[in-house]
């Protein structure tokens, strides 16, 4: 057992956390700091509470409580969609009524209901409207993550050159049969300026596609995100994430009860850096980078406070001793 000192974490796609759901309208504030101190416990210091399909005036209920939420532990929102392929595969679990064609106006709506604080939002580059989305809300300092897409080569280097730099939770939310080289996992595995985010929880990816795409990446490309919804944290059981009833079961896996899909992760981080060296075979220290420094770089930020730890690799998880929060 080593003792250290590393970073405080840093997640990108975070929808819910010890037995809180932010996807649900006008959280209480003690809802919302019993989560953050939750997930404060597992590393995470610093997180963009990310916020799935959904209308409008959905979003601005669930976003509206965050905004009154003075703590420097939210670094900002995702939104992820509703700009996302519709079909069935791509789209994941998002509610089909409520995705949406990209659209400029919309989004500026929905940046003005959170206050200016979007950092980051996940879209489907294929869809029409993306490319100008894309280029709009970059040039006003918001980073774009290709995710929830079928997207072949051209349309991928179309959204880079437009200003996309991440991939969200790559090899998930695809269709469930794809061209053989010209498809949405090969395109962003190859293309060195998108840095991907990974879910390493032995449910979305199995060890040996995270070691593969790790190593197509490179660690300094990769980011650990937990996609961790409500069940994050909490014992098996029945939980929500916005309007989807979700079932975690014994093993960990966090699914649709209306069919089984995976819906958003029970991860937490301190486990997501075990089990990334365990799948990819990578040092301790590439892990930690991948947990801290990469994803908040990736948003223009830095990490916050540190953390005590205890490391065995032998042991399923990073144990956190103490959490050091900045002032």
């Amino acid at each position: 057992m080593t003792s250290l000192t590393i970073p405080g974490f840093f997640d990108l796609q975070v929808n819910g956390f010890g037995g809180v759901d932010f996807n649900t309208r006008g959280l209480a504030q003690e809802q919302i700091a019993v989560s953050v101190n939750a997930m404060a416990k597992t590393g995470v210091t610093r997180c963009l509470p990310t916020f799935i399909t959904s209308s409008l005036d959905h979003f601005s209920a669930c976003v509206k409580p965050w905004l009154e939420f003075q703590d420097p532990a939210v670094a900002g929102f995702h939104i992820e969609g509703p700009y996302i392929n519709p079909q069935d595969g791509p789209r994941g679990a998002h509610p089909r009524a409520f995705v949406a064609a990209p659209s400029i106006e919309d989004f500026d709506r929905r940046q003005d209901a959170a206050g200016g604080r979007i950092r980051l939002i996940t879209l489907a580059p294929e869809i029409p409207g993306s490319l100008a989305l894309i280029e709009h809300v970059v040039a006003r300092g918001v980073r774009v993550s290709i995710g929830h897409s079928d997207a072949g080569r051209e349309q991928i280097k179309s959204a880079v050159l437009a200003g996309a730099t991440l991939t969200t939770h790559l090899g998930n939310a695809t269709a469930r049969t794809i061209q053989r080289y010209d498809n949405v996992i090969w395109q962003q595995l190859a293309c060195d300026e998108l840095c991907a985010g990974l879910i390493v929880d032995g449910h979305h990816l199995d060890p040996d596609t995270v070691k593969v795409m790790i190593r197509a990446k490179t660690p300094e490309r990769s980011i650990l995100v937990t996609d961790a919804m409500a069940a994050a944290g909490q014992p098996p059981g029945h939980y929500s994430l916005g309007d989807i009833d979700v079932t975690l079961d014994t093993t960990g896996r966090a699914f649709r009860e209306a069919d089984g899909r995976l819906a958003g992760s029970a991860l937490t981080m301190n486990k997501a850096v075990a089990l990334a060296t365990k799948f990819a075979g990578i040092t301790f220290e590439q892990a930690i980078a991948m947990a801290s420094w990469q994803p908040a770089r990736s948003v223009g930020e830095l990490p916050s406070g540190s953390l005590d730890v205890l490391w065995n690799p032998e042991l399923p998880d990073l144990q956190i001793v103490r959490v050091h929060q900045e002032p």
